[in-house]
């Protein structure tokens, strides 16, 4: 494989830390809390929700956003190649500031639920984020922009737990959203103001069918999954979703194949890139499914005599935080590493260190101290797993497709976030006993869920190590001979 031209340096790139690369690192640190608002935050408020509406649908209130960012995703990752990274990411915080308005102020979950698809937009911020940094900095220096970019943020996603606990109890759950369109707002005006806009695009033009039918099958696809277990794999709604989902998906594929311009062009894809998408796949799955974990086993006690249990062992507060400290560390820490080493091996690295360390939640599983210590690790691991994919893909693709190249690792991340979460909870309930007459997770079903996760992130070992086997393969190949100029 040749050298991209996303590896080759530009002399108009920046090559080393200034104010400048400093202000940008700030700016886009921030544009990724605003994902974290419009996507994580409102499980904060979820009950308060609930009651307000008068549902009981979760799935609907939480993961709407989720399954719309899958939606969004493609389309705004090609719109990026064409029309400027900078001015799709600043339309991207404005539909996010928008959907977070309609609701604050929805009077239904009829209202409610479009607004978070249209909130949904913002995980587009995170891949634009990185296709920014990757197209106006050196490709040492961006790997470790990238991390922190993609890290950096979790201080302050910490922090705001406790402000928005305190200020829904006060104000009512709309704050939130109130306070997600006000950031979202404010990003948008800072990201036109200060962050250069890509010179560097591609002629084409949007194919919106095939947006649609790719975005909308991944969408439903995964709401099958998402919501089926709530009302039921059989119900005709949940297989609605699913057959309209893999008609479109088939549609796009059948079509876009024949296309000059389609919106991702599966042919070219290459070997190295779709191993690299199912590193992440596996990886991030693995670590959210090992995530969805840890309140099921805090909320039960040693003394109901499980085989498990950390509820009355200490601070669950500091169990569900200590991942994000993690995830600070391993970010930074995973850009430093592959721009010595390569991301190909930090990305093999991070999957590696994952395998053994959530066999940890063996014991972690009844003892707090092992817990802290293994969540800790794991926010670590996830860190450097999607600093390293996304500084992987970049390096993999040209300039002019650095948008809709990171768009596909996010949409890996979601698609894996589902897929193992549902797979996890599906060994739970088919393991769970009946204790004192109410239903209860076993022991066996916990340290199942924990092998699976495990064995998710041992898979992606193995195809990281093919990975970096083939990248230096690659490498080492001799150039293609030139012919001589007889002159």
């Amino acid at each position: 494989m040749q050298q991209s031209r996303a590896e080759s340096t530009d002399p108009g790139l920046h090559t080393r830390w200034t104010g400048r690369v400093i202000g940008l690192v700030a700016v886009l640190a921030m544009v990724n809390f605003v994902v974290d608002s419009a996507i994580n935050a409102p499980l904060l408020v979820l009950p308060t929700m609930l009651d307000h509406f008068g549902t009981d649908q979760a799935a609907w209130l939480n993961a709407t956003a989720m399954l719309a960012g899958v939606m969004w995703a493609p389309l705004l990752g090609k719109s990026a190649d064409i029309y400027g990274k900078r001015r799709v990411l600043v339309l991207t915080l404005l539909l996010s500031c928008a959907g977070a308005l309609v609701c604050a102020a929805a009077p239904s979950i009829w209202v409610f639920v479009p607004g978070r698809m249209l909130q949904g937009a913002a995980l587009g911020a995170m891949f634009l984020s990185v296709a920014i940094v990757r197209s106006v900095c050196a490709p040492r220096i961006a790997m470790i922009i990238v991390g922190i970019v993609t890290s950096g943020s979790a201080v302050l996603n910490i922090a705001s737990r406790f402000l928005i606990e305190k200020w829904a109890a006060e104000f009512g759950f709309q704050i939130l959203f109130l306070i997600s369109a006000f950031v979202a707002a404010a990003m948008a005006v800072c990201v036109r103001a200060l962050i250069p806009e890509s010179l560097v695009k591609t002629p084409g033009r949007i194919d919106v069918g095939g947006a649609v039918l790719l975005g909308g099958g991944l969408a439903a696809v995964l709401g099958y999954v998402s919501l089926g277990s709530d009302a039921g794999w059989l119900a005709v709604g949940p297989l609605a979703l699913l057959a309209g989902g893999a008609a479109a998906l088939a549609r796009w594929f059948l079509v876009s194949s024949r296309k000059p311009d389609p919106l991702i062009d599966v042919r070219s894809l290459g070997g190295p890139l779709v191993l690299t998408l199912l590193v992440v796949f596996l990886g991030t799955g693995a670590y959210q499914s090992t995530l969805q974990l840890l309140p099921l086993i805090a909320d039960v006690s040693a003394d109901q005599q499980l085989g498990y249990g950390l509820a009355d062992q200490g601070s669950m507060a500091l169990l569900l935080a200590a991942p994000t400290l993690g995830v600070m560390l391993g970010g930074p820490a995973a850009g430093w590493l592959a721009a010595r080493i390569g991301p190909a091996a930090t990305l093999a690295g991070a999957v590696v260190f994952g395998t053994v360390v959530t066999l940890g939640m063996l014991v972690g599983a009844s003892q707090l101290p092992a817990a802290l210590g293994v969540v800790f690790l794991l926010g670590i691991t996830v860190g450097a797993l999607g600093t390293s994919g996304f500084n992987m893909a970049g390096s993999l693709a040209s300039p002019e497709r650095q948008g809709i190249v990171s768009s596909l690792v996010m949409v890996m991340v979601s698609i894996g976030s589902v897929v193992l979460n549902f797979l996890g909870a599906a060994v739970l309930r088919s393991t769970a006993v009946v204790v004192d007459g109410e239903t209860a997770n076993s022991a066996t079903g916990v340290f199942s869920y924990i092998g699976l996760a495990s064995g998710a992130f041992a898979a992606a070992a193995v195809l990281a190590v093919v990975l970096v086997r083939s990248t230096r393969r690659s490498r080492n190949s001799p150039a293609p001979d030139v012919e001589r100029d007889p002159a």
